[in-house]
């Protein structure tokens, strides 16, 4: 059977987080159609089948909101798909629903590869609510990390750095290290009068997700008043960055060479001056002749750039749905 040609070819692009999951449909044109937001995706928690469920209703919003598609292929830019039996797992979750003809998984990293740079060169780093790296090469070499956890090597990310600020605050507290200002400013942040009223809490539940992550941003106002642990906290973080970027680089073979290195994720985005210029010392040092810059377009950009290069994109395609999704940046921006 023929293609319908009343309907519009277009992807279907998803990159889904631990924290929330971005939908759109694009045409082959470059146009974009159609968007919608979803939940967090947790497939090592819940099985691939019901985590690909649970993006499904974020479908089905964009593309009824797209009109008459015929949806060609699927970019899926996934957290939490690290290993290749995950890859396989979410790979067959999404065929089995047949969205479209053909779809590829892809870590989540390359979705801010593909976004922050227009040539298969360069390594991303993305430090969310955890922490990953990629690199690529126009010769098809990829460059990976498991970032599984701690059990992998990671450390960091927007999860682990509240942890991290509660770990020495409740030390400072009982007196088992140095006292610092995260001891009050944690617990006073969520309506608590002392460290052990927060434990007790995060402990026992009472206290929801969503609010432990409050914490972090707060360990960020706190290192930029001085605060030396909250600081030391800050450099640790830039210099575990670093680390995955350098050694991205390294293995890429590109160490001295110019290269850009592309940052994203919300705790890189948040746009911290100590966390960044942390970050622009420790490279340099690491990676003499490397950049790094935060990527302002959304992830989901990338997604759906590696949609089009999977398809017989329209010329121009690219360039235009680029410049779709500045206009809606800048229209966010002005409201």
């Amino acid at each position: 059977m023929g293609l319908d040609e009343s309907r519009v070819p277009s992807v279907l692009a998803i990159d889904a987080g631990n924290s929330k999951t971005d939908v759109c449909v694009v045409s082959a044109a470059g146009a974009l159609l159609a968007t919608a937001r979803g939940g967090p995706f947790r497939p090592h928690l819940v099985g691939a089948p019901a985590a690909v469920a649970s993006i499904a209703p974020a479908v089905d919003e964009a593309l009824g909101r797209a009109g008459s598609v015929e949806l060609r292929h699927v970019a899926a830019c996934l957290a939490n798909a690290d290993l290749p039996v995950e890859h396989e797992a979410l790979e067959s979750a999404i065929a089995a629903i047949g969205w479209a003809p053909s779809c590829e998984v892809v870590n989540d990293t390359f979705a801010l590869l593909r976004a922050g740079l227009d040539t298969a060169r360069g390594v991303a780093v993305i430090c969310g609510a955890g922490i990953n790296g990629t690199g690529m090469l126009p010769d098809g070499t990829v460059v990976r990390f498991a970032a599984v956890g701690h059990i992998s090597g990671d450390w960091g990310g927007g999860g682990h750095l509240w942890q991290e600020a509660m770990w020495w605050a409740a030390r400072a507290e009982d007196g088992r290290g140095p006292d610092t200002a995260l001891r009050t400013a944690l617990p006073h942040h969520v309506g608590l009068d002392t460290m052990a009223a927060l434990i007790e809490a995060v402990h026992l539940g009472t206290l929801p997700e969503e609010r432990c992550m409050e914490l972090t941003p707060l360990l960020f106002e706190v290192a930029e008043t001085g605060d030396r642990v909250a600081l030391d906290v800050v450099r640790r973080q830039a210099a575990e960055v670093v680390a995955l970027a350098a050694t991205a680089i390294r293995r890429l073979g590109l160490l001295g060479e110019p290269v850009e290195v592309v940052l994203g994720g919300g705790v890189l985005t948040a746009g911290h001056r100590q966390l960044l210029d942390e970050i622009d010392r420790l490279l340099a040092a690491e990676a003499p002749g490397a950049t790094a810059r935060v990527v302002e377009a959304p992830p989901i950009l990338g997604a759906a750039l590696l949609g089009l290069d999977r398809i017989d994109a329209a010329a121009g395609a690219h360039e235009r749905l680029r410049a779709e999704f500045r206009g809606e940046r800048e229209l966010a921006g002005s409201g």
